[in-house]
């Protein structure tokens, strides 16, 4: 299995790109290449064809980029095909549709979202939609939009944006043919305030997803209604020990391929925290808290065959590898713990 990592590239000694391959019979890692050098690709994600990589370039001070890399088939080598503007400041995610026609974009600082066409040879066109978000209730005192992930439902008809300012899952009609995006009615999933929504997992039966809230260290579970493309919310439970004290923000959520477990990255605990799931209801219960052997998991990623969970600690400069109960949920170091600079984000290829 390929493992592709984004890190940060200003201010440490990272590059770029880097290229890990884990044996899943073992559960360990080589020691890794430098698959592409490119500034700041704090967010990669894979074409479903598997030939073509995109990353997200951070480029401080200014509009970010979206860079397009060929994956050589051979040696999983990056080849930069061409870059785009990311439509906004601090692009921080991306995702592809399923037609591998168009990369979708959420800018943090840009407060903004953008789709960007894909053509036949993996290159990325200029954007054919750019929204910016505004606050739907603004008052006297306007939240700053920070747009901070983008993600489409199964059938590719509807995207989900999570908007950490708003406090709003922002709900759209995607077109890929044309690469739009329309406001959906109604508009969003209002949650609690200054909860600060960042990423989103589906349940692998489409009916359930989770928003992991990044200011107050929580999990929402949602319903999708699949026909008017909206999301109800079930359930918050907090992401932390009851009796923590400390600051901790929350990162990353996934769920298990099985669709029975729920993870959450907590930077500053320093854990993930692990949950089960009804696949009746979609509600969740704790299971308890993994360390993950690094200061400030920004991001993990559960391999396609549910083994593994490999934690990318950004300030801990270090990726660790977890051994995943299939029948429990829970983790198990399998003393895999590798240096890197500043890693922030983890992709697997077969």
């Amino acid at each position: 299995m390929n493992i592709y990592i984004g890190t940060y590239t200003k201010k440490t000694d990272s590059k770029g790109i880097y290229l890990f391959k884990l044996d899943l019979k073992t559960g360990r890692l080589n020691a890794g290449v430098l698959a592409a050098e490119t500034a700041n690709p704090s967010f990669i994600a894979v074409h479903p064809n598997l030939k073509y990589l995109y990353a997200a370039g951070e480029l401080e001070g200014k509009i970010g980029i979206v860079s397009a890399f060929a994956i050589d088939s051979k040696d999983g080598k990056l080849t930069l095909l061409n870059e785009q503007s990311s439509g906004g400041a601090g692009p921080c995610h991306l995702s592809v549709d399923k037609e591998g026609k168009n990369v979708l974009v959420a800018n943090y600082a840009g407060g903004s979202i953008a789709v960007l066409p894909i053509g036949l040879d993996g290159k990325l066109a200029k954007a054919s939609c750019t929204i910016l978000h505004k606050d739907p209730e603004p008052g006297d005192k306007p939240r700053a939009s920070h747009c901070h992930s983008i993600n489409l439902d199964a059938s590719g008809r509807f995207a989900f944006v999570a908007d950490l300012g708003l406090d709003r899952v922002f709900f759209y009609r995607f077109d890929g043919v044309k690469g739009t995006l329309v406001p959906n009615e109604p508009a969003s999933l209002v949650l609690e305030e200054k909860a600060g929504p960042r990423h989103f997992a589906w349940h692998p039966s489409g009916r359930f997803a989770y928003v992991i809230n990044e200011l107050n260290s929580t999990m929402t579970a949602v319903s999708f209604d699949a026909e008017k493309g909206s999301l109800r919310e079930l359930q918050t439970l907090s992401t932390l020990p009851e009796g923590f004290t400390g600051t901790s923000y929350c990162a990353e959520v996934q769920v298990h391929p099985s669709g029975k477990f729920l993870y959450g990255s907590n930077r500053g605990h320093d854990s993930i925290v692990i949950f089960a799931i009804d696949e009746k209801t979609g509600l969740f219960k704790l299971l308890g808290f993994e360390p993950t052997q690094g200061s400030f998991p920004r991001n993990f990623g559960i391999d396609p065959t549910g083994q593994y969970l490999i934690t990318a600690n950004q300030k801990g400069n270090s990726i660790v590898v977890f051994r995943i109960d299939t029948s429990t949920g829970l983790l198990k170091p399998t003393g895999q713990k590798i240096g890197l600079p500043a890693p922030v984000c983890i992709k697997f290829i077969k």
